[in-house]
């Protein structure tokens, strides 16, 4: 069974941002003719990395909701130059919008299990949901009407 992370989008204010950068990334990789593959490190290594990979999700919270995923393809556990155990989480490239929850800030990441993930707005939230802009659906979701 698939497992999920959720983890803070530090400088990311919005779902664009985020898409916005991981395109600036990936642009600067092929103007150097690097292969590009999206990754993100952290400083703990996942003990369940084989249930992550299985279809799980990285969750993004952005400005204290839970508010889009990018799928897991794989975890890459690595020593980097200060001898310290880190590990690239490779993630899918495309961002998928999920239905908005609020989500206190915490260090790290956590484990999310599948039955508490939020819906992808395109499938559970419906299409009213997905066509309308983020910082509204960020208010509504505040205010406990989404």
């Amino acid at each position: 069974m698939a497992l999920n992370l959720i983890k803070l989008c530090v400088g990311c204010d919005s779902i664009a941002d985020l898409e916005e950068w991981i395109a600036e990334n990936e642009a600067l990789h092929r103007r150097l003719g690097r292969p590009y593959e999206q990754t993100h490190t952290t400083r703990m290594v996942p003990k369940r990395m084989a249930e992550l990979t299985d279809g799980g999700s990285l969750y993004w919270v952005i400005r204290g909701q839970l508010a889009a995923r990018q799928r897991l393809l794989d975890v890459r556990p690595f020593v980097d130059g200060e001898g310290i155990s880190r590990c690239k989480l490779v993630l899918e490239t495309r961002v998928v919008p999920v239905s908005p929850r609020p989500c206190r800030p915490f260090q790290g990441w956590r484990y999310l299990a599948p039955k508490d993930a939020p819906p992808d707005l395109a499938f559970g939230g419906g299409p009213a949901d997905a066509a309308m802009p983020e910082d509204m659906r960020r208010e509504l979701a505040a205010l406990g009407l989404l």
